[in-house]
């Protein structure tokens, strides 16, 4: 059987992007098993637990970016730093 993952290209960037995003899901799981969370009102404009902030979070900056990486000729680990940072600020204030 051929390799299962040959159609992606699993450059270091890659690599380290998913295994961050995997690490961040244990992560989160184990801290909602350990210290279950209740439902708060943030800045969004709805009741969220840590999940939904973070799936939020992650919604936003993969659009911030996609933006960065099209309209921009700037690094892309700009936008990444940029996305990073509204990640962190809806997970504590959202």
């Amino acid at each position: 059987m051929e390799n299962a993952f040959a159609w992606m290209a699993w450059t270091t960037p890659v690599t380290i992007f998913f295994s961050v995003i995997a690490l961040t899901l244990i992560g989160m799981t184990i801290w909602e098993i350990r210290s279950p969370c209740v439902e708060r009102k943030g800045f969004l404009p709805i009741s969220t637990t840590r999940g939904d902030r973070l799936f939020i979070g992650l919604l936003t900056a993969a659009y911030i970016n996609l933006a960065w990486a099209g309209l921009t000729e700037m690094h892309q680990a700009v936008g990444g730093a940029i996305g990073f940072v509204v990640l962190l600020i809806v997970m504590r204030w959202g």
